[in-house]
């Protein structure tokens, strides 16, 4: 039988086993071919208007290719499978041949794949390969342009490059108009720059920690009550520290000024009236209607301040503490905000100084009159680190040791005694020209404080009210005079606070109670009380005198004990009683007679 070798031509065929299917991918990646054409028996490349890049194997499958070969640049008639694009994205450098850059009409290259590894993107024309191991290829008589490719793991591929148009366009835009404008820009916009700035409403109450609001009528701005604080080794003040709702604390920081003159009058930090010319928002979305004064309360001075004044070479009247009182109700807000001064004279002087005390004090709005009582420093016990109560008259205060300024000197303000820490502090107290008894005062008020305390509480909770809740402070002066000497003062120059504590109740909750405190006073010898510094020191100890409960008795033990003789009962029993002789080892043989023979007995 005669077949046409034109029929045969016609019997190109793929063959792929059941179950394996090929994948198309776009860029392939890989090792240059190995075969420039089809496999044999027939396959030929097809030309084709689409360019081509290394392709790719789809996942758990290979190709192998009949007929195997090494690159080469197509001869004439061949056709290129990677043809250039005629706009060239990657030519950036004009008259030189850019690297990779397989579209450069400056490289003078026919077959750039033949010179570089890859070609960078947008050089070549995309396409898309189906690619499969060549192991399961016998014959192709595929339409389209096929390869042979080794990937990097040196297995062959068969891979046929298919014809879609598609992969080398975009699709063409619609027409924008004034109508269908919002339409592309909604379902394809992203995120607007202006929902950036958009201002969420303001909360409906504070809450613990927030920054109290207040607001400028003068200015119509609304800025936050500011807390300045200390920073630095030298604790210079900053100003942008916020207060925190509910959070009562006091910050100490210190200002320098370069021209105190000019200064006195014209820093708001030392006028009184700039810490109070403002109004505080009760809750936060006040701010939605600032000029509904029922959201707006006003700071309030307790006592009139005067204005900085610059008489001579001092500066008067300049702020040294702001002490602001604000009381709250709840979910309600600020309800009341006052707030009081301190005030000092500055010395016209290069390099002027002065240490500034911020306090903010929160407590629970009241609407009587009635006083509050003070923080407690303990419910009922004294807690370590809080306050020392101390009692003058019917006021309560806290015991206080002296404190430093800048230059050593002795300030008006004071540290707080703690319970249960022990301290020392000194300073230098210029004398005045005064009379011994007159000296004698001042330094015995500079030690202890204004006022003198007379009782300290038992507990951390004591009511100034109740007298049996406290302990008086015992104390021990010296004489005025020192003998032998008609000219000289005796001054106290040093006091030694102790204060003796135990712990009582259950041992589960202890609770700290104070049982005594003692001034200390030591004394020294003056002659001339005109004009002189004294160092003075003030210390505190505290002295635990707990008295721990005996340790818990064992519990009763049961000591057993075996007759000394073992078979007395049985003795007794044969004795008859008291008339048995003691020695006798007579009913002891019987005794063991008896055992002896029921014991045979069981044998048998």
């Amino acid at each position: 039988m005669y077949t046409s070798p034109l029929a045969l031509l016609q019997v190109f065929f793929l063959l792929v086993p059941e179950g394996v299917r090929p994948q198309p991918s776009s860029s392939p990646p890989g090792p240059g071919p190995t075969s420039s054409g089809p496999g044999s028996q027939g396959g030929t490349l097809e030309p084709s208007s689409e360019g081509t890049e290394t392709p790719r194997a789809g996942p758990g499958t290979s190709s192998v290719f009949p007929t195997l070969g090494t690159p080469s640049a197509p001869g004439d008639g061949a056709m290129d499978l990677f043809p250039v694009l005629p706009i060239c994205v990657c030519d950036l450098t004009p008259g030189t041949c850019d690297i990779n850059c397989c579209c450069d009409r400056d490289c003078s290259l026919l077959h750039p794949r033949t010179v570089f590894s890859f070609c960078l993107p947008g050089s070549v024309r995309s396409s898309s390969w189906v690619c499969v191991d060549n192991s399961l290829i016998f014959r192709s008589n595929s339409p389209f342009p096929s390869r042979v490719f080794v990937d990097v793991n040196g297995i062959k591929q068969f891979c046929v490059h298919v014809n879609n148009s598609k992969l080398n366009y975009f699709q063409k835009p619609q027409k924008v108009n004034a109508s269908n404008f919002q339409t592309p820009a909604t379902e394809f916009g992203g995120n607007s720059f202006n929902s950036t700035f958009q201002t969420p409403s303001p909360a409906p109450f504070y809450r613990a920690g927030d920054p109290i609001l207040t607001y400028f009528s003068e200015w119509s701005v609304v800025s936050l009550l500011r807390q300045p604080a200390g920073v630095g080794a030298g604790g210079l003040c900053i100003e942008s520290n916020p207060a925190g709702f509910l959070e009562s604390k006091s910050t100490t920081c210190v200002r320098f000024f370069k021209n105190l003159a000019n200064s006195c009058t014209l820093d708001p930090a030392l006028n009184a009236i700039s810490y109070y010319n403002f109004t505080v928002l009760k809750v936060p979305r006040g701010m939605t209607d600032l000029q509904n004064m029922k959201f707006q309360v006003p700071v309030t001075p307790v006592s009139q301040a005067g204005s900085p004044l610059l008489a001579g070479n001092t500066c008067q009247n300049a702020v040294s503490q702001v002490i602001y009182e604000i009381e709250t109700n709840g979910t309600f807000g600020i309800q009341k905000v006052s707030v009081s001064f301190g005030q000092t004279n500055l010395t016209v002087e290069p390099g002027a100084s002065l240490q500034q005390q911020f306090i903010i004090r929160f407590r629970a709005f009241q609407s009587t009159a009635t006083p509050l009582p003070g923080p407690r420093s303990g419910n009922p016990g004294y807690i370590a680190g809080k306050p020392l109560l101390a009692l003058t008259g019917d006021i309560s205060h806290s015991v206080t040791l002296l404190q430093s300024q800048g230059d050593g000197t002795c300030s008006v303000r004071r540290h707080k005694v703690q319970f249960g820490v022990n301290a020392m502090s000194g300073c230098k107290l210029r004398l005045k020209k005064v009379d011994c008894n007159h000296l004698q005062q001042e330094m015995y008020q500079t030690l202890h404080g204004r006022p003198r305390p007379e009782h300290v509480a038992i507990f951390g909770n004591a009511d100034p009210a109740q007298k049996a809740e406290w302990t008086p402070i015992l104390s021990r002066n010296y004489s005025v005079s020192a003998t032998g000497c008609t000219s000289c003062c005796i001054i106290p120059v040093s006091l030694e606070i102790q204060v003796l504590w135990a712990y009582i109740g259950l041992q589960s909750n202890p609770q700290a109670h104070v049982s005594g405190a003692r001034f200390l006073y030591q004394c020294q010898s003056i002659k001339d009380p005109q004009v002189m510094e004294m160092s003075l020191t003030t210390t505190v100890t505290f002295v635990d005198i707990t008295q721990k409960p005996e340790p818990p008795r064992g519990q009763p033990k049961t000591d057993w004990k075996l007759p000394f003789d073992f078979f007395f009962p049985f003795k007794v029993a044969f004795s008859k009683g008291a008339d048995s002789q003691k020695g006798s080892v007579s009913p002891v043989l019987i005794l063991c007679l008896l055992l002896l023979q029921i014991l045979s007995l069981k044998t048998k």
